[in-house]
């Protein structure tokens, strides 16, 4: 009889040994839980699955009464979820008192999958993902047996063609102090899994006694947004354990996380698909009002260290601890710079770099002319021909016909014919006006009209010029020819080329001494 109960014992013995083994091991692989813990019935916990009850299962549960089950399945793997053929339940109209709800998912707001009761007991369900969400209500009427489930993992089948997932590298932080950064950078930085590695990383971390955590994305980013199967950030409060599970981010933005305890924790799983997803997260830990000595209020609720005031981040939910820090150091320009002088500065900037780059390109497309003077082509001569005579100009008309001699003759008689006419009548003019100096004023006024007479004379003894007829109109072209010359000899004469026939000049200064002969002989 006694070794009969030494034998007792020693089975006993390895039973309390196995079921503390089977505990460790369910800390890695079950991370399933309760709320309120120790009020909800039992839970067992196995590495592939668990089986939870009602409080006072197989007798009637108490009234007054709601208890939350959450199940988490290692990655890939999903949860089928089974109820015990012992089963009751106060029935209702749509269960609207005593009832049992699930949810796809870890929280209260996942999609609900049903609610159940009266005597039958809910079919079977598995999971979509790696969480359900399980709450069983009791209202203060009409209590029954209450239920049994149980829940075992399974490979999830949207990652079949993935096979058997590899083990996963350990990878945990811890952090402290008044203020740190949580990055997933950290993970290759500290050598705790490779690039093409999945992780599931948690950082933890710890606040002083009486003291609470502030959390604000700085960056956030998931490679495959909206697919939590293969990237999320979870944040827990007070434990790693999925009943302490605040908020889980998978989508396009995450949301600043105030946790209630001195110990928080931040989760990213992603797979080997997913390793650019990251995140970047401030962490503050501060105490509630009356703030001690050295705090600082935040006006909203939260006392941190002085340390952290004027240090260039916002670590308040609002800026207070940054806003009048300008008023503390010397100002420059860049502080008296806002947003507005800013923008009309770049605005300026840009508008100048514009005109400045199209003037350039007007520049380089125009066609620009070029006056190069070379040295040997320089003639001195020129110059000194230019300055010390002015250019006349004469008005030629040219016809073009075969040029003969005889019109050429009578051009020349006829340019000698008006250079003795206007020798006359200048010396005849000269006199009148000038008269002689050596003679009285009686005589000379006598001699200057014998010479006016004398010149008039001669100008009626001119036998007049025959007008030679006009040329027939040819259909051959005029020229209205302006000759620049810079000689006196120039003035005379337009000099013509060879092959034109006929070039009857015209002169500015053969009117002008026309004129002047004609008032001569009016007077």
């Amino acid at each position: 009889m006694v070794h009969g109960n030494r034998f007792l014992h020693v089975v006993a013995g390895l039973l309390m040994l196995g079921l503390s083994g089977a505990t460790k091991k369910e800390t890695v692989k079950n991370n399933s839980g309760v709320q309120p813990a120790g009020q909800c019935g039992t839970w067992v916990k196995e590495p592939e699955g668990g089986l939870f009850t009602s409080p006072n299962y197989p007798n009637k549960y108490p009234p007054e009464r709601e208890c939350i089950y959450i199940i988490e399945a290692p990655p890939r793997q999903c949860i089928d979820l089974f109820f015990d053929e012992k089963y009751s339940i106060e029935p209702s109209w749509e269960c609207k008192f005593d009832h049992i709800e699930v949810r796809d998912g870890p929280f209260g707001f996942s999609p609900i999958i049903g609610r159940y009761c009266g005597q039958q007991n809910p079919p079977y369900i598995r999971s979509s993902g790696r969480y359900l969400w399980i709450k069983f209500v009791a209202d203060g009427e009409l209590e029954a047996m209450g239920f049994s489930a149980s829940y075992n993992f399974t490979a999830d089948p949207d990652f079949k063609d993935v096979g058997v997932p590899k083990p996963l590298p350990f990878c945990e932080f811890e952090m402290g102090g008044p203020e740190g950064i949580i990055e997933s950078q950290q993970i290759t930085k500290d050598g705790k899994a490779l690039q093409t590695e999945a992780v599931d990383c948690k950082w933890y971390i710890r606040a002083p006694p009486r003291s609470k955590i502030y959390l604000r994305f700085l960056d956030y980013e998931m490679q495959n947004s909206n697919e939590c199967k293969r990237n999320f950030v979870a944040v827990y409060d007070g434990s790693s354990s999925v009943e302490d599970l605040r908020n889980k981010f998978c989508s396009t933005v995450a949301n600043d996380v105030m946790l209630v305890s001195a110990l928080g924790v931040v989760r990213m799983w992603a797979d080997e698909g997913s390793r650019k997803s990251r995140f970047r997260i401030l962490f503050t830990t501060f105490q509630e009002p009356p703030c001690e000595a050295d705090t600082f209020f935040c006006h909203s609720n939260m006392c941190i260290n002085n340390t952290l005031v004027c240090n260039g981040i916002q670590n308040c939910v609002y800026p207070w601890d940054e806003n009048h820090c300008k008023e503390k150091r010397k100002a420059n320009i860049l502080d008296n710079l806002n947003n507005t002088n800013s923008t009309i500065i770049g605005i300026t900037c840009c508008i100048v770099l514009i005109l400045l780059v199209i003037s350039v390109i007007v520049q380089i497309k125009q066609p620009r002319k070029k006056y190069i003077l070379r040295r040997e082509d320089f003639d001195p001569t020129m110059f000194q021909e230019v300055f010390q005579e002015p250019p006349h100009y004469e008005l030629c008309t040219l016809r073009s016909a075969p040029a003969t001699s005889a019109d050429l003759a009578e051009l020349a008689e006829d340019f000698e014919s008006y250079h003795k006419l206007r020798r006359a009548s200048s010396r005849c003019i000269h006199e009148h006006h000038c008269g002689s100096s050596q003679l009285p004023s009686n005589k000379g006024s006598r001699t200057n009209l014998s010479a006016r007479e004398a010149t008039a004379a001669i100008l009626t003894d001119l036998p007049p010029q025959p007008m030679r007829p006009l040329p027939p109109q040819t259909n051959r072209r005029n020229i209205l020819v302006m000759r620049h010359t810079y000689s006196q000899e120039a003035a005379d004469a337009c000099d013509l080329d060879d092959d034109l026939e006929d070039v009857p000049t015209t002169s500015h200064r053969l009117s002008r001494h026309e004129k002047a002969v004609q008032r001569q002989n009016v007077i």
